[in-house]
């Protein structure tokens, strides 16, 4: 009988460490003002600059419009292997006019959120299609040594 309790303790103890493996680790990603500072904005009397030093920079500008910066922070639960889940998200989206004026504050949280599933086709590219061994030796000939004292300039 005590022959088998150090093996039932190595079993106890692999038993202890799967478990523990299994436990979700959750991540926090981005940046969010904190609520006393975003109360402090007031649309139509702060400037770029003065939300800039009051809450700090953005976490993204507008891709086509710089007058849109946005707050974002998600927090994500990853489990194993498995792909991780989206458990929060908020976003604060603040609007400027043309005087770099604030214009308008709105905040959304992961009710509002959409998801957005990539194509899984493939962009047809115009060009040949060059086999591996075109690929490896196509440039063999290409260069000769003596381009590169023509192409200097000033000779």
């Amino acid at each position: 009988m005590k022959s088998l309790a150090p093996i039932r303790t190595l079993i106890l103890l692999g038993h202890m460490l799967i478990l523990c493996a299994c436990e979700p680790r959750i991540t926090t990603h981005g940046f969010m003002p904190r609520d006393e500072l975003v109360t402090q904005l007031s649309p139509g009397e702060q400037t770029k600059d003065t939300v800039r030093k009051l809450i700090g920079t953005p976490s993204s500008i507008g891709t086509f419009d710089d007058r849109v910066w946005y707050y974002i922070t998600q927090r994500t639960k990853n489990q194993a292997f498995f792909k991780p889940l989206l458990t929060d998200q908020q976003i604060l989206a603040l609007e400027f006019d043309e005087q770099e004026v604030l214009k308008s504050i709105k905040q959304y949280g992961i009710k509002e959120a959409r998801l957005i599933e990539p194509l899984t086709e493939k962009t047809p590219t115009v060009g040949r299609k060059l086999t591996l061994i075109q690929q490896l030796f196509g440039n063999l000939g290409r260069f000769r040594s003596g381009d590169e004292q023509e192409a200097a300039p000033g000779r």
